[in-house]
């Protein structure tokens, strides 16, 4: 078994690293440039193979829910990357089509989406308003003709004469009867006259009964022909407007056939557009007199405004369109993905206090500037939009955009609104986001793989050789040129390269975060105008590094004051018992820095606890309080076998006032409590970090650069001793790129670095005693540690056992 081969044989001594191993530096003679003006800029993308296929399979298939999501870190400038190849790709495809909304003259409340060629939606909206200024000039113009006022007046004459006639006939007839008609503002009254003139009240109920009951007999007959005709007047009357209408719309079909097929005719082959016309027509025809009507002033209504116009309703809205673009699809990002700006918006004008609109008022969204193209979304900001990202789903599971009101989704619309026509969808979107985000996403949103079936990963970096040294010094000279920075020299772009590799992480990757080595050419152009050069030289790129680093340091001189002052106490020399030096990495605002700490353990007998003061306090997180129940594992499987563990033991980051998580301590704490065990010293020179198995392998951690640097900054500004160093995983070398001053401390031998590979060879470097074999006897040796550990717990036990004897059931002494 593994654990035997560790505890049989004896771990190697531990030498520092030499010098080669703690960085990387690139060989400028593998350059072959003096300066990146010499380079043709890098073209595609620089190993992102894997992502670049996915890039081009998703937007190759032609099939529903083949929609791409890119993932990566945010410095990778994926958007910027993949915009490119998309605006390069959409070149060659065709333009998508324009679209209009138009009045719907039977419902107007649900405006009608007409699709027209590519560009033609402009051309059709100044032939509508051409149409209509035709209009306004030229039916007023018919409707003054003589022609008209001829037939017009012919009309009115025959009603006038139709009306007179019949009044004048029942005058007549009165009149035989001596009977007068009066007109009253009240209305039409009767009344006996004599002469030619009515015969007074008075007189007339002075007349013979006989005489009077004859006359209103009369008068009565009379009032009955007078309401027939009364009742025909109304009759007449519309007669009359029924043949001016049919006259206006003679006359007015003249004009608006005439204008109404010059548009037809420009539009030809576009049965939508012909329809549309067609109701045009009608509707011209039908309410003509807007055209001819005067208001108070003399002047005909204007359609000035954005609602309520009385010749808006025959106006074109033009939602999308390509007569602006050269060619291709569209490509567009849309940077504040709302519901309105994702699907569209109708808009409302107040007028006289209430909120009106109409189909002008459609305003276009996102899917529909990119339909027929790609639209490219961070998703981040589409699931913090309110109904973004469920209308986003809708409209690409229905592929068509409804524009869709927010009052109404959550029931609070009161104003009247327009139900525009769907506009049918047929793009591709592009989410851009990070891992996280998108595998929480695939976990708890089912829906996602129905609409996004592509995933384009970017890679973080590349393996490091010297021709991606090469191909990193292309893309510098790309950032170069694109920026407009000033060249840089061989050895300037040797230390990007390096310093590529340091934000990698590993000595044999070279980072592909170009937001970080664009900030980091940024910055050195600056220093090397401020110094006059014209060319950027290592000098600059080195000044850029350590400024920047100066400007977010702030927080990491603190601390390190406080260890310098003793408020927080780390010691740089000298031993003690369970106690030594851990590192931990704190990163704030992108700038990462390592910090010792110091770790104590005391153990006592007790029944196998290893108590985690960090976890009892609810300081420590998951991942920590694994790594210290994994020292558990380790002293029960390698120590006293055949004895109970009676062992309590506590472990605490000593002077921690804020949460602890990771396992990259737990080597550390374990070396903390066999040395509390074996009662022996820890060198306080020496800082660790490092994760462990139970079977006492040192496994690799992160952050390996930034915690021998925060140790070694302590050691240097105490005085370096030459005994001073970081224990580290052997597996952590390969990614070792540490700062010159580092480097040439370990050269000077002032300062060194250790690769532990098990706990056997970091509990001999820091005691300075072997870790211990077991021999034949089964038992390891009683001066090494693991001997004299082994040899406290069985006391640890005795002390158990005795205690436990020495006290009755009743817990009375016996």
């Amino acid at each position: 078994m593994q654990s035997d081969n560790l505890m049989n044989s004896k771990s190697p001594a531990v030498s520092a690293l030499s010098v080669d191993r703690l960085y990387r530096p690139v060989d400028p003679a593998g350059l072959p440039f003096q300066s990146t003006a010499e380079l043709a800029p890098v073209e595609g993308l620089v190993g992102q193979g894997r992502a670049l296929d996915a890039i081009r399979f998703g937007t190759g298939i032609d099939k529903p829910g083949f929609n791409l999501f890119v993932i990566g870190q945010p410095d990778a400038r994926m958007r910027e990357t993949v915009r490119s190849l998309l605006q390069h790709a959409a070149k060659e495809q065709r333009r998508p089509s324009d679209w209009v909304y138009v009045n719907n003259f039977k419902e107007p409340h649900k405006p009608v989406a007409i699709e027209m060629p590519a560009g033609r939606a402009p051309e059709f909206r100044a032939a509508m308003q051409e149409l209509i200024d035709d209009l306004k000039a030229a039916l007023p113009a018919v409707f003054n003709s003589e022609e008209y006022q001829t037939r017009r007046g012919a009309i009115d004459e025959a009603f006038q004469k139709r009306q007179g006639e019949a009044f004048s006939e029942l005058q007549a007839k009165a009149t035989a009867k001596s009977i007068a008609i009066l007109r009253t503002p009240l209305g039409f009254a009767l009344a006996p006259m004599r002469n030619g003139e009515v015969i007074p009240p008075a007189e007339f109920n002075a007349w013979p009964e006989e005489k009077r009951k004859e006359t209103q007999e009369t008068i009565a007959e009379l009032e009955r022909e007078l309401e027939q005709i009364m009742r025909r007047l109304p009759q007449w009357e519309k007669e009359r407007r029924d043949d001016i209408r049919t006259l206006n719309q003679e006359t007015a079909r003249v004009a608006v056939d005439q204008s109404v097929e010059e548009v037809k005719g420009k539009f030809s082959g576009l049965a939508t557009v012909a329809e549309h016309l067609e109701h045009v027509r009608t509707d011209l025809i039908e309410n003509v007199g807007i055209f001819i009507m005067k208001g108070e002033e003399g002047e005909r209504p204007n359609d000035e405004g954005p609602a309520g116009g009385p010749f808006d309703r025959y106006q074109v809205n033009v939602l999308v369109s390509q007569a602006d673009h050269e060619g291709g699809a569209p490509v567009v990002e849309e940077q504040h993905a709302t519901l309105q700006n994702l699907i569209g918006r109708v808009e409302h004008v107040a007028r006289q206090g209430v909120l009106i609109t109409n189909f002008r008022l459609i305003k276009p969204g996102a899917l529909h500037r990119a339909n027929g193209g790609y639209l490219l979304l961070d998703v981040r900001s589409v699931l913090t939009e309110a109904f973004a990202w469920p209308a986003l789903k809708r409209a690409l599971r229905r592929r068509e955009i409804v524009i869709e009101d927010v009052g109404r989704l959550i029931g609070l619309s009161t104003t009247v609104s327009l139900e525009p026509d769907p506009i049918p969808l047929d793009l591709k979107v592009v989410l851009f986001g990070d891992r996280l985000l998108y595998f929480l996403l695939a976990a708890y949103d089912p829906e996602l793989n129905e609409h996004f079936k592509v995933l384009a990963d970017f890679e973080d970096d590349i393996d490091r050789s010297p021709e991606s040294e090469r191909v990193l010094g292309q893309l510098v000279a790309a950032i170069v040129r694109r920026e407009n920075l000033k060249p840089m020299d061989r050895d300037a772009v040797a230390l990007v390269i390096e310093r590529a590799a340091r934000i990698a992480g590993h000595s044999g990757k070279l980072s592909l975060l170009t937001e970080q080595i664009r900030d980091l050419l940024a910055e050195a152009d600056f220093w090397a105008g401020q110094a006059g050069r014209a060319t950027v030289t290592g000098a600059d790129v080195r000044q850029a590094t350590d400024r920047k680093i100066e400007r977010a340091s702030r927080l990491r001189d603190r601390m390190q004051e406080m260890i310098l002052q003793k408020v927080a106490l780390i010691d740089t020399a000298g031993e003690r018992i369970g106690q030594l030096n851990g590192l931990s990495v704190i990163e704030l605002g992108g700038f990462a820095f390592g910090r010792p700490s110091r770790i104590t353990c005391q153990v006592r007998p007790g029944t196998g606890k290893v108590v985690d003061i960090e976890r009892e306090v609810e300081l420590g997180g998951p991942i920590h309080s694994k790594g210290v129940l994994i020292l558990s594992g380790f002293l029960a499987g390698r120590f006293a076998l055949d004895t109970p563990m009676s062992l309590y033991a506590s472990l605490v980051f000593e002077q921690s006032y804020s949460g602890v998580e990771g396992d990259s301590a737990s080597s550390a704490e374990l070396y903390t409590m066999l040395s509390a065990l074996a009662d022996a010293p820890l060198r306080q020179d020496l800082a660790v970090t490092g994760s462990v198995n139970q079977h006492g392998e040192v496994q690799a951690i992160g952050g390996v650069n930034e915690k021998i640097e925060g140790f070694f900054d302590i050691c240097e500004k105490r005085g370096l001793t030459g005994t001073q160093g970081v224990l580290i995983p052997e597996a952590n070398v390969q990614h070792l790129m540490l700062r010159n001053d580092v480097v040439e401390a370990c050269a000077a031998g002032r300062f060194a670095v250790y690769p532990i590979a098990t706990i056997d060879q970091g509990i001999a470097l820091l005691t300075g005693r072997e870790a211990g074999v077991r021999g034949a006897d089964g038992r390891y040796p009683g001066d090494s540690i693991y001997g004299r550990v082994e040899d406290r717990l069985r006391a640890f036990a005795a002390v158990r056992r005795s205690f436990a004897t020495s006290v009755t059931p009743e817990g009375n002494k016996s």
